[in-house]
């Protein structure tokens, strides 16, 4: 037994978490304490094997003191799954938003989280909740959708799963929104702005009792994230008295080594860099105090003791990759595609069918989606053409990635449109390393590594400088990454759409199946007999296809965010801003306030049966909605009641409507049930004079099954 355990024990068994973290920082030196507030990797080192693969090959440690058995973190990503190989991919988060199913996406924050442990970490960066502002933001693949109750039901179930097996990290705090820009871009919000849009969703997964936060890249009001003590301290920690320990992002998290700890960063990810070039003199010279120190710490090690009983729970190797999870994930992607159009060509019959013809560059392509730090490698996936191969038989399934012509003498058509990694993701690209290279140390390393001892050695250079412009030439070719960043355009390629056209010129019976990470605009939706974005779908996306395709399933989701008819119809959105306003509208919001029609609206989806809400009630207190919903086909199938609030005649400036509870509900053919929708009020609260506040008023409580339709309203007086 070590100290730390000892300190476990008493926690698990009543004890204080904090006090017995102080108890343990008391019997640490000054440079124990140090480790603790940087990674356990030496920089050059571990930089150049991060850039030869090590992101997805081990966890990345920081904060162990082995001397006192403190575990420390050990940390790997995966918003999509563990991004150590192999693992199972899972459709990404956007899809999973698509779902508007809490229940389904803890169960894959379950399975994700006990991969990650099976690999050896305790520590995950998985949660991702930046709100989707504009689409065309690059990592928009990695939330669930552009609303601030949707996104945080979402992560909240996430984070639940997770933290069976491992802590979770939400990220990246905050208004962290677009991808080229992100190392020096100043985002600037009110405080009504920045607490009523930009902060709900991470107060709602802080109270589920997340245990990390990792800070942005970019500043907000003029202050760099991971340096930021009115985000770190004043609102994390005071104002929401959230409990647990802050990391910086990779590598360019921080820019002011010194204050940031004072501020609220805890952890400089993941190497010894600038924190070790500077901590332990600042201390010597005063401009640090050591109690300052004691309290990131403690922060750190307080954590640890509190999920010491999960963290010691051994991991089970039999479920990596295993048909369950598999079968999860194909639950996933069927759930989330969304059916944009049918004019009654779907669900396929396939005894009527003897010939399918399938087009497009992506049909026969493993596309699991972005190719940076949320990056999946299973042993194997399953495309679009082999799904429907062993769907409809090989001999009656024939591909040509161009050529449209095939589609004449077929019974149907499927084309496969889309985005890659090479169009969207995370963005490391020519020169904006140039940005932050004065962040690199220098060659001298202030301790000994505990980097893999098979880990490559740093190639060796004349000086730091020389090194940044080695690393980042080395960071835009490593396989870790793929181009990815910003969308310059919210529009499938002129080759997609042309193909899309000839499809529709040979065949009356064409059926688009788009992947992307977000909203497309798209002037063809109605051409085509039926559309379906299926985002990346993950391992087993190519048999949900099928499935959906031929009704053995029905496509479930639900679109989380507006779409545009125009790319204008979208707020301001400059993937190369230095500076960029964030204000109470977008999305839904924004096209509502401005009058225009979307193409489809927030919550959209067919499915292949139709639905009805007959009865609408509140509760005495307006706390709690009963909608009975009734099932008018002839199938069983799912679907969503959302219901959005508003204040007609506010004093305020506000959106008309905004989401305030949804449930998702499975209901067989002719049947009806009660549906109660929990109503989050706190979502329509006011930010004045730096706290929330309920505007007196008569509410109105709009039921629909998009931001579109109105069942019903309630008037709820407040």
């Amino acid at each position: 037994m070590t100290a730390f355990d000892d300190a476990a024990e008493r926690v698990a068994a009543g004890a204080d978490h904090r006090n017995e973290a102080r108890l343990l920082i008391a019997s640490m030196t000054l440079e124990e304490k140090l480790d603790c507030l940087d990674g356990d990797t030496d920089f050059w080192s571990g930089l150049h094997d991060m850039n030869s693969g090590g992101y997805h090959a081990h966890p990345w440690p920081a904060a162990v003191v082995e001397r006192l058995g403190v575990p420390g973190i050990h940390f790997a990503d995966g918003p999509r799954g563990c991004v150590i190989d192999p693992a199972t991919a899972f459709p990404v988060s956007m899809a999973r938003g698509a779902t508007f199913d809490p229940g389904l996406e803890e169960r894959i924050g379950e399975a994700v989280g006990a991969e990650l442990a099976i690999h050896g970490a305790n520590f995950t960066g998985a949660v991702c909740l930046n709100l989707l502002r504009h689409p065309a933001w690059g990592r928009a693949q990695e939330t669930y959708g552009e609303d601030p109750h949707h996104v945080g039901e979402m992560a909240a179930a996430f984070t639940r799963g997770l933290q069976h097996h491992v802590m979770a990290c939400m990220k990246h705090f905050a208004l962290n929104s677009m991808e080229n820009a992100r190392f020096k871009v100043d985002v600037r919000a009110d405080d009504r702005a920045l607490h009523e849009v930009y902060l709900p969703h991470f107060r709602r997964v802080a109270a589920e009792g997340v245990a990390s936060t990792m800070s942005a890249y970019n500043s907000v009001n003029g202050a760099w994230c991971g340096d930021d003590p009115v985000l770190l301290t004043d609102v994390l920690r005071r104002e929401w008295g959230w409990d647990g320990f802050v990391i910086t992002d990779f590598i360019f998290g921080l820019r002011d080594p010194i204050g940031s700890v004072g501020a609220g960063c805890d952890i400089e990810m993941p190497f010894r860099q600038q924190r070790a070039e500077v901590l332990g003199d600042a201390v010597a010279d005063g401009r640090l105090s050591e109690n300052t120190v004691d309290a990131a710490v403690e922060n750190i090690v307080s954590t640890l003791l509190r999920f010491a009983p999960i963290l010691a729970v051994g991991p089970d190797p039999a479920r990596l990759e295993s048909a369950e999870h598999r079968t999860l994930s194909r639950e996933a992607a069927t759930s989330s595609t969304v059916l944009l159009s049918n004019d009654g060509s779907l669900p396929l019959e396939p005894d009527s069918i003897s010939s399918v013809a399938v087009l497009g560059r992506l049909a026969d392509v493993v596309n699991l989606g972005d190719g940076g730090s949320s990056n999946v490698h299973p042993t194997d996936a399953v495309t679009v053409l082999a799904g429907l191969r062993d769907a409809f038989g090989s001999d009656r399934v024939v591909h040509d990635p161009t050529d449209a012509s095939i589609a004449a003498d077929a019974d149907v058509t499927v084309v496969v449109v889309g985005y890659t990694a090479a169009d969207e993701g995370e963005y490391i690209g020519e020169g904006m390393l140039a940005e932050v290279a004065h962040l690199f140390p220098t060659r001298r390393e202030r301790r000994p590594s505990s980097v893999r001892a098979d880990a490559p050695p740093a190639p060796p250079t004349e000086s730091s400088e020389a090194s940044a412009s080695a690393d980042e030439s080395s960071a835009s070719s490593t396989s870790t990454f793929h181009p990815g960043g910003d969308r310059r355009s919210l529009r499938l390629s002129q080759a997609d759409e042309a193909l899309i056209a000839a499809a529709v010129e040979s065949s009356e019976r064409v059926i688009v199946v788009v992947m992307g990470g977000s909203a497309i605009v798209m002037p063809w939706l109605d051409d085509p007999a039926a559309v379906m974005q299926i985002w990346y779908p993950g391992v087993e996306g190519g048999r949900a296809v099928a499935e959906v395709l031929l009704g053995d399933v029905e496509p479930g989701g639900r679109l989380p965010f507006v779409m545009a008819a125009d790319a204008e119809h979208h707020v301001e959105f400059d993937p190369e801003a230095d500076r960029a306003t964030y204000g109470l509208f977008h999305g839904q919001w924004h096209l509502d306030r401005a009058g225009v029609e979307p193409t489809r609206p927030f919550g959209f989806g067919l499915g292949y049966t139709s639905w009805d809400l007959v009865a609408v009630a509140s509760s005495a207190s307006g706390d709690r909605v009963r909608a009975t919903v009734a099932n008018t086909g002839d199938r069983a199938g799912s679907t969503v009641v959302f219901v959005f609030g508003g204040l007609p005649e506010s004093n305020h400036e506000r959106p008309l409507r905004r989401l305030v509870g949804f449930a998702r509900v499975a209901i067989e053919a002719g049947e009806r049930v009660d549906v109660d929708v929990t109503v989050e009020w706190s979502q329509l609260d006011v930010r004045h004079q730096g706290d929330h506040s309920v505007e007196s008023g008569d509410y109105v409580l709009s039921i629909g099954f998009d931001a579109a339709s109105t069942a019903d309203t309630l008037i709820v007086r407040r």
